[in-house]
């Protein structure tokens, strides 16, 4: 399994199990998954992590001037559930929605604060590196050969970025691929709550610059040179750990909170590391929602696109409290009958998918031309597996919806001539 994340631009065909049996040291040395992480007790799993490459490509120049997005009332506009209404007429939050909310405040924020000090962050002074900067270097090295190996379209969109950036990019993308891997790997079924307390504070030990390898030491660095935060790592984390005991989410307000843990999240820890094109006049805040809210379209096509698979997992991640309104039960999800009533829930579940992109949409344009590009692929690409759920009838109990390759080559023209669409003015 895989996670669906931000600015995705890789199919989830290429993405593999145990990648990092392949990853090794200067020494030739297997840098294997820390099997201190792995505990006796088994834990059954099943988890719906969609790790597509990720929310992590584009070579952008940050712009030092933005604001936090407040005085410009840059909150969501595209909202977690029905929305409560007050007799006044205002919207209100759900619990999830503000959680989350507060986090995107948070980390838009700091970047505003870092890069109004100043363009070129300096590295933290007690930051633990290895002896030999070469080593650092190599690292770096093996993130990228991991991102080339599983993420073939991501990596190459990483390509247009300045080497900094692009080295930044796969020290985050491996970490969450390690991440994810620890419940969702080939030793998946060994691992426990407290072995993903141990990886958390390995988390913090990466960012108080002591990492434990290699490959650590390569988002040691790069945290140490960006304003990335750890709360969407550590929320990454909190997701991981919903899939231990987790099978199914009474609302959507339940089931928005699990895709921002296990999606959202990669778009929050890698816009630090895009930017914003420098002639945009969008607020910060307002491009980490699109980035948020790209993470919950794709997990949300995910979802769609793979109930049958999750099914036979014992796994529903359908809102249970839609479910009954339609007139449905766990019960069809695993007869897997297409029924009128399942394809007027399906129609329901995709809509709200692509309000989501369409919230996502208005954010890429206020990426820096370098990066537009493959976000825009990405998107359209990955959006148009709603398409195909829908030219299979809404069969995605035995029918694995995908976009064929010649699809793929076809929209990537039209990917590239929305990428020449400027930054907003207004």
């Amino acid at each position: 399994m895989s996670v669906a994340v931000v600015w995705v631009v890789s199919p989830a065909s290429e993405v593999g199990s145990g990648f990092l049996d392949s990853v090794r040291d200067g020494n030739n040395r297997v840098l294997a998954w820390d099997r201190s992480l792995v505990c006796n007790d088994r834990v059954k799993l099943g988890g719906k992590r969609r790790w597509n490459s990720s929310s992590l490509n584009a070579d952008l120049k940050y712009s030092c001037s933005r604001g936090s997005g407040l005085e410009n009332g840059g909150r969501f506009s595209i909202l977690a559930s029905a929305v409560a209404t007050t007799p006044a007429g205002e919207m209100k939050m759900t619990t999830s929605e503000q959680k989350v909310y507060d986090v995107v405040l948070k980390q838009a924020a700091m970047v505003d604060r870092k890069f109004r000090s100043s363009e070129k962050p300096e590295v933290k002074t007690d930051m633990i590196l290895p002896r030999d900067l070469g080593v650092l270097s190599e690292a770096y090295d093996r993130c990228g050969e991991v991102c080339a190996e599983y993420a073939k379209t991501f990596y190459l969109g990483t390509m247009l970025m300045t080497p900094e950036r692009r080295r930044a990019i796969w020290a985050i993308y491996v970490w969450c691929r390690r991440t994810d891997e620890l419940v969702d790997g080939p030793n998946a079924s060994h691992i426990t709550p407290k072995a993903l307390d141990r990886w958390e504070a390995r988390l913090d030990d990466i960012f108080g610059g002591r990492p434990f390898d290699m490959l650590d030491a390569a988002v040691s660095y790069t945290v140490s040179k960006f304003p990335v935060d750890i709360q969407p790592f550590r929320d990454m984390i909190e997701g991981m750990r919903m899939d231990l005991w987790k099978s199914r989410y009474k609302n959507f307000d339940e089931l928005y909170l699990y895709c921002y843990y296990v999606a959202g999240t990669v778009g929050l820890m890698s816009v630090p590391v895009m930017g914003i094109a420098p002639d945009s006049k969008a607020t910060t805040e307002s491009v980490y929602n699109a980035a948020l809210a790209l993470g919950i379209a794709n997990q949300l096509t995910n979802i769609l696109r793979d109930v049958g698979e999750d099914a036979r997992r014992g796994r529903v991640y359908l809102p249970q409290d839609e479910l009954a309104q339609a007139g449905l039960s766990d019960e069809d999800i695993f007869a897997g009958r297409v029924t009128d009533k399942w394809r007027n829930f399906m129609k329901k579940q995709i809509l709200r998918a692509r309000k989501f992109f369409d919230e996502a949409e208005r954010g890429v344009t206020e990426l820096s031309s370098a990066s537009r590009w493959p976000v825009w692929a990405s998107l359209l690409l990955y959006r148009k597996i709603l398409d195909e759920i829908e030219s299979n009838d809404y069969n995605n109990f035995t029918r694995r919806a995908y976009v064929s390759k010649p699809k793929k080559l076809l929209m990537l023209p039209v990917a590239y001539a929305k990428s020449m669409v400027p930054a907003s003015l207004n």
